[in-house]
């Protein structure tokens, strides 16, 4: 039995400040050749360090307007002001190529993708408690106190959501957590749901084996 050789779409949301982006970062370092980063089109301005086809491709929102109209996005959505989408392409050509394709989006993104493509993969990611994670965005440094405290009304909406998700991830020690994360996408390879082709394939191999003997019995 061959197993096929697709990837699998994977979606990692949680709390802003909760780490999913450290976590990304530190898959792909460790297994470049097994992960792609699906990169999304944003209309926020770059934070200091932020290169465009890097972290996001940075649209003006009449840019990511007219990819809306041309269906160029998987999916979009507004989020603290400003519009987040995964551009369609490179994510259909990383699944066929037999690439993880792991996209970083938030809540309401991840579940428009999850009821168009229902064998999506959805991890939410989660500091140990609320207070770890108002000290993490604090911590950061790159936001003023206003954008902090609606970052933080943002999360109580998306705690809301989590039971939608496949699994849970508690971002506490960050090398256990990147570990856990790459077992469990590994496991996911293993699902009968996703093996049905090679599943079919050895049911094809034994009835012609059976055939076969029933030919020698003949």
């Amino acid at each position: 039995m061959t197993r096929r050789n697709r990837g699998i779409l994977i979606v990692v949301s949680g709390f802003s400040g909760a780490g999913k982006g450290t976590i990304v970062k530190e898959l792909m370092k460790r297994h470049p050749d097994r992960y792609a980063l699906s990169i999304s089109a944003t209309t926020r301005s770059p934070r200091q360090g932020e290169t465009d086809g890097v972290e996001y491709f940075f649209k003006s929102r009449e840019e990511f307007l007219a990819m809306i109209r041309d269906e160029a996005l998987v999916e979009y959505a507004e989020y603290v002001g400003n519009f987040y989408g995964t551009p369609r392409a490179y994510v259909e050509e990383q699944l066929a190529a037999g690439r993880d394709v792991i996209l970083e989006i938030e809540i309401q993104g991840a579940l428009k993708i999850k009821k168009r493509f229902p064998d999506t993969l959805l991890l939410f990611v989660t500091p140990p408690s609320a207070e770890e994670l108002k000290r993490r965005l604090v911590g950061r440094g790159t936001e003023p106190m206003e954008v902090i405290e609606s970052r933080l009304a943002r999360a109580i909406q998306e705690a809301d959501g989590i039971e939608e998700y496949d699994y849970l991830i508690v971002n506490d020690v960050l090398e256990e957590c990147v570990r856990e994360v790459h077992g469990i996408l590994s496991q996911e390879h293993l699902r009968v749901s996703r093996n049905l082709e090679a599943i079919e394939e050895m049911r094809g191999e034994l009835r012609h084996f059976a055939k076969c003997r029933e030919g020698k019995g003949d």
